[in-house]
């Protein structure tokens, strides 16, 4: 097994609170306890021989809007030679319980100039994680509506960046057919350990070398 990361890599971790996982903002080496440090963890189990860095710097409740006006800070500063994104959950939460809707327009608008700032200014490769939900409770199903159009917007944008793109919309809802829902997001949208330890698995596949 070998990875498309190369030796010394410096990888990002960016997002809301899916990525954050109770991170530390004053240490960058404490990751939090969900994906970020499971990726991080087996990376360095799986490749010993690499040397490399790992950063998590997602925040609880962003939306990619807040993720657009710190990027300067929390990106680009930071020089990446890998930047991973998980972003797009709280823009559909917030149409339903705050009536604070986010266009999808607008969505793609703040995506696609994240991702230009980073080819521009950093020339980082990409991972892209599509945003996911399962329908835990109930009422999660009908925010299908605002949700898929921005997972088909992260979709395209990872071809047109040439990025990586890890499906975990798909990988999810492929998961809960085996297990009831809210074994791996009792909310439907907060991971459990298990729901974590999917979206690394995951992740450390997406980089697998063909």
């Amino acid at each position: 097994m070998s990875t498309i990361i190369e030796d010394g890599r410096l990888v990002l971790f960016q997002g809301d609170s899916i990525t954050d996982a109770g991170r530390s903002w004053q240490d960058d080496s404490n990751l939090g306890q969900g994906y970020a440090m499971m990726v991080a963890a087996w990376f360095s189990a799986l490749y010993p021989d690499k040397t490399g860095r790992f950063i998590n710097r997602g925040v609880a409740g962003n939306r990619v809007k807040d993720l657009r006006a710190r990027w300067q800070q929390d990106c680009l500063a930071l020089r990446p030679d890998w930047v991973s994104i998980m972003i797009g959950i709280n823009d559909t939460w917030r149409r339903y319980d705050s009536s604070d809707p986010t266009p999808v327009e607008a969505f793609e608008s703040n995506y696609r100039a994240i991702l230009e700032s980073t080819r521009h200014n950093v020339n980082a490769r990409l991972i892209l994680c599509e945003p996911f939900l399962l329908p835990v409770p109930e009422d999660r199903a009908r925010w299908r509506v605002d949700l898929d159009p921005k997972i088909d917007t992260v979709r395209r944008m990872a071809r047109e960046f040439k990025g990586i793109l890890v499906p975990l919309d798909g990988i999810f809802a492929h998961a809960a057919a085996r297990r009831e829902p809210a074994f791996w997001a009792p909310d439907g949208v907060h991971p459990t350990p298990a729901g974590h330890a999917l979206i690394a698995q995951s992740w450390l596949r997406a980089v697998q070398a063909l």
